[in-house]
């Protein structure tokens, strides 16, 4: 199975992903709610994402409003996995379409 076969490209993209869809979620919800509401379900979106909002708020300017903050966040993490994907497909160890006979 191409899926426990590489683990190692999966697992780590799978991740990115899922903090990608979450900043995704978090800056959606953040157009109808307020920054600083008690909702379990917001207070669980600030806290998958905010040590990722953290590294992107440590270089980018302090005016920067926190939602475009999230959009910066999200497109860090998108060339992330860019990047991710491309190395494992340079190295071959990504997996590829085909090959089966």
């Amino acid at each position: 199975m191409a899926l426990l076969e590489h683990w190692y490209f999966h697992i780590p993209n799978f991740v990115l992903a899922a903090i990608m869809y979450t900043l995704a979620g978090r800056f959606v919800l953040g157009l109808f709610v307020p920054e600083d509401w008690d909702n379990y379900i917001w207070r669980a979106f600030v806290g998958m994402t905010q040590p990722v909002v953290n590294v992107v708020r440590a270089i980018t300017p302090a005016i920067v409003s926190v939602k475009i903050v999230l959009l910066f966040a999200l497109i860090w993490l998108l060339i992330v996995r860019i990047v991710f994907f491309w190395v494992m497909l340079s190295v071959g160890l990504a997996p590829v379409a085909g090959g089966g006979a």
